[in-house]
């Protein structure tokens, strides 16, 4: 299926970058964030991001990721 979006070329210029660091593309990007988001209950799954993420970034954060305690403890709650 294909979707159409409307998004600020500045941002979508940024995730591209992003997205050459990872070694992927925004339309993976995306499609990744789609199922991690519509597959929250499912523990099995969480385990395997969790296995990716572990081997992808060897224990190391993106280059310019911060970690913010406030947002960390909002995670995944409505303010």
């Amino acid at each position: 299926m294909n979707l159409t979006l409307s998004v600020d070329e500045r941002l979508v210029q940024k995730m591209r970058i992003l997205a050459a660091k990872r070694g992927t593309s925004l339309n993976q990007m995306i499609r990744e964030y789609m199922e991690e988001a519509t597959a929250s209950g499912d523990p099995a799954k969480q385990a395997d991001e969790f296995a990716r993420l572990a081997k992808d970034y060897a224990g190391k954060s993106p280059k310019g990721f911060h970690f913010d305690r406030e947002e960390a403890h909002h995670r995944g709650t409505s303010r």
